[in-house]
């Protein structure tokens, strides 16, 4: 495979001159700053908010190179990784001629970014069993092709995807494969992010949203080569992660080994879950899951999803989506939660 960024690049980017902040133009941490117009008297909610934060997160960065074993300056941190998604376009897309490949189903935000971009979207449907399919994949495939996105463990339904699979893409494609790994920290798979080092062509997502139980503070990661961490810096919003939410990802960083009881105690809650739903007359079929949610394939999904909501107990209606018909999507609560949903279904009547 010959990868080439360069020439992948949309043409105008990399003459780009980024905006230089305050922050950008002295980084030290003491001083009297006269060099931002910022509020020298404070700020009119508790805590110390009146200064710009950092605007490439350097600590997160340093303490997270430490736990995903992997260089600083090969990590990007987005408002969520929906911003990672929406720059990756802006970087390699040109508006009106380009075109991504998404796998149905899958994450909504891929085709909800491209159509704001005016990006073309190819679709190749996963299989019946929720697998890649690399030669259709790459068979679709053009000039105008510039980044294929895959979601493993995939959401909605919420399986890992055939790594052989993706490293056959990988290999054969010559644009930009992101693998979205939203939910990896529940998947016996290891992160690709240890292949960073093989495929230039490839970038990582995670997010502090799920394992980490950072969701309000909407904080994405994306690892990928130097030369792609340095064209997201170049073109994102200059302060694009608030001091504040810095400040509690630091924190939850400091207490990254207490990730595994969490974890533990999800996987927990899901094969409870699975046990029981699996004994309901309408449940049809509960898919394998590696991620923090379940999908069940039911009768008359929507009846059920609204009696749900009549009980104040809300999932998510999958029915609509590619390949999900009848399908509800169940996040993993606590066993309060769980029993009940449990007591809930069991009361429900066709």
């Amino acid at each position: 495979m010959a990868f080439n960024l360069e020439k992948l690049l949309r043409p105008h980017i990399s003459s780009i001159k980024p905006y230089s902040s305050a922050r950008d133009e002295y980084s030290g941490k003491a001083g009297i700053f006269l060099d931002a117009n910022e509020n020298p008297f404070g700020s009119m909610a508790t805590g110390n908010h009146n200064r710009y934060p950092d605007p490439y997160q350097h600590d997160i960065k340093e303490k997270l190179s430490t736990v995903k074993q992997i260089p600083a300056n090969q990590i990007f941190l987005g408002n969520g990784s929906d911003e990672a998604i929406d720059l990756l376009m802006r970087a390699f897309c040109s508006p009106g001629i380009d075109n991504i490949i998404i796998l149905p189903p899958t994450y909504g935000m891929y085709e909800v970014s491209a159509g704001i971009n005016d990006i073309a979207i190819k679709r190749v449907n996963l299989s019946d069993s929720y697998q890649l399919k690399p030669q259709e994949i790459i068979s679709e495939v053009n000039d105008n092709t510039k980044i294929i996105f895959i979601c493993s463990p995939n959401n909605p339904s919420g399986n890992k995807l055939n790594r052989r699979d993706i490293y056959q893409i990988l290999t054969q494609f010559e644009g930009i494969v992101v693998v979205d790994e939203a939910y990896i920290d529940f998947s016996d798979e290891p992160s690709f992010i240890e292949e960073l080092k093989n495929y230039p062509n490839l970038l990582v997502m995670q997010t502090f949203s799920k394992a980490w139980g950072l969701a309000s503070l909407r904080i994405g990661m994306a690892f990928a080569s130097v030369d792609i961490i340095k064209i997201l810096n170049l073109i994102k919003p200059p302060y694009n992660i608030s001091g504040l939410t810095q400040e509690k990802v630091l924190e939850a960083l400091d207490n990254a080994a207490d990730i595994k009881d969490i974890v533990t105690n999800i996987l927990k809650e899901r094969e409870f879950l699975e046990n029981e739903l699996v004994k309901l007359p309408f449940v049809k079929k509960i898919f394998p899951s590696h991620s923090n949610f379940i999908l069940i394939k039911v009768t008359e999904a929507k009846k059920i999803y609204e009696y749900l909501i009549e009980q104040t107990i809300i999932i998510r209606d999958r029915s609509k989506v590619t390949l999900c018909e009848d399908c509800l999507r169940i996040s993993v609560g606590t066993r309060s939660e769980n029993d009940a949903l449990l007591l809930a279904l069991k009361q429900y009547q066709a």
